[in-house]
């Protein structure tokens, strides 16, 4: 597969970009970052793209893709709701809307979170945002778009761009793991679940962290 992915600054999207590279399913992983993410490999093309919210035709000569990863994200802690539906929402909006004329067959895979609200009539403002995100990307016009959804992600030893916070909860994820396991998965799985996705699709156009994980598990050895 050819994959686009964004975030690849941030955990989720290091995570996911450090399966792809693993995965024998993909070919090509084509990073969109605003910044250089130093990372170098064969299977590796990189774009900067300074503003997502206006992409002009930085993404016009981009087709041919199988699925794009959007992993790019904020927290809405200390940000004005605002400010939060632009970073979230409109900008994830018109980066779909701009990648669609030349890539109608693909699949977009939208990383949101455990509680985003569907309904966007719940009373937390982020869940809400996020749900409006999910909903509108399925109305863009591309072969599928899909909603995931995952709780605390364990991560992958190696890789740098995990929050300060995490090391506080490594020690004990195999106790969260057996006693909470639908809000407790690893990052592998979670990148091994998106590349599952993209390559057979979901019925599910929404995936909570169980989902992925049974995803994860249908990826072939490496």
């Amino acid at each position: 597969m050819n994959i686009i992915l964004t975030g690849a600054t941030g955990m989720v999207g290091e995570g996911a970009l450090h399966e792809c590279i693993l995965s024998p399913l993909v070919e090509k992983i084509t990073i969109i970052s605003r910044k250089p993410t130093g990372v170098v490999h064969p299977k590796v093309v990189e774009i900067h793209l300074s503003d997502f919210l206006n992409p002009g035709q930085a993404l016009d000569g981009l087709s041919g893709f199988d699925a794009c990863f959007f992993c790019l994200g904020v927290s809405s802690i200390g940000m004005k709701k605002e400010d939060y539906e632009r970073t979230t929402h409109d900008l994830t909006l018109a980066f779909a809307k701009a990648l669609l004329p030349r890539n109608r067959e693909l699949s977009f895979l939208y990383v949101s979170g455990a509680g985003t609200d569907s309904s966007e009539k719940g009373r937390i403002h982020w869940a809400r945002v996020k749900g409006k995100t999910e909903n509108d990307l399925t109305k863009v016009g591309f072969k599928a778009a899909y909603g995931l959804r995952p709780g605390y992600m364990h991560p992958t030893p190696g890789l740098k761009n995990v929050p300060s916070w995490g090391k506080y909860f490594t020690w004990m994820y195999p106790f969260f793991r057996a006693v909470f396991p639908n809000r407790f998965m690893t990052l592998g799985e979670m990148g091994r679940g998106m590349i599952m996705v993209a390559k057979n699709g979901s019925l599910k156009p929404i995936l909570e962290a169980p989902d992925i994980i049974a995803m994860a598990m249908t990826h072939p050895r490496s």
